[in-house]
């Protein structure tokens, strides 16, 4: 399989719907029609678009399909070198993940992330998801940091 990696751009919004819905994770997103989750879609791709502080890249097939996406957001912390890169969202269709689109999507995030200097790209993943048990993210090098506990305070 042939995949361009490229920049996101606002007529993408319903194709990454389909794949965020397609995830069943978000319950939030079953009792919304599509319409309104590709709405939302476009309304933060405009918002990461609108500055330099946002990267949204995609994986194209060869029929123009988008089978993954992936979302990083440069933040600058006083105390290190340079910004740090956060990967918010890596996900793949279910039809094709292992097939390296994940890998090739989080390698060029890494050189973006070089060009603008970062000191480290950090994710959360869950310990349940399929990617975590097989040890996807330590196979390509990353490192798991045991020694901090990640918190969520919701707002809504």
């Amino acid at each position: 399989m042939s995949i361009l990696i490229r920049s996101v751009l606002l007529r993408d919004a319903e194709k990454i719907a389909v794949i965020i819905r397609d995830m069943g994770w978000f319950e939030n997103l079953q009792s919304e029609s599509l319409r309104k989750t590709a709405e939302r879609v476009r309304r933060h791709i405009s918002l990461c678009l609108s500055d330099n502080s946002h990267s949204i890249l995609v994986a194209e097939d060869e029929s123009n399909m988008i089978v993954g996406y992936c979302s990083v957001h440069f933040l600058p912390y006083l105390f290190l070198t340079g910004p740090e890169g956060y990967i918010s969202e890596l996900f793949i269709s279910a039809n094709v993940r292992g097939q390296g689109i994940g890998s090739a999507l989080l390698e060029q995030i890494k050189k973006e992330a070089k060009k603008r200097g970062c000191s480290r790209l950090s994710l959360i993943n869950s310990r349940t998801r399929e990617s975590y048990r097989r040890g996807f993210y330590e196979r390509i090098g990353w490192k798991e940091r045991t020694e901090v506990a990640v918190f969520v305070l919701p707002l809504m």
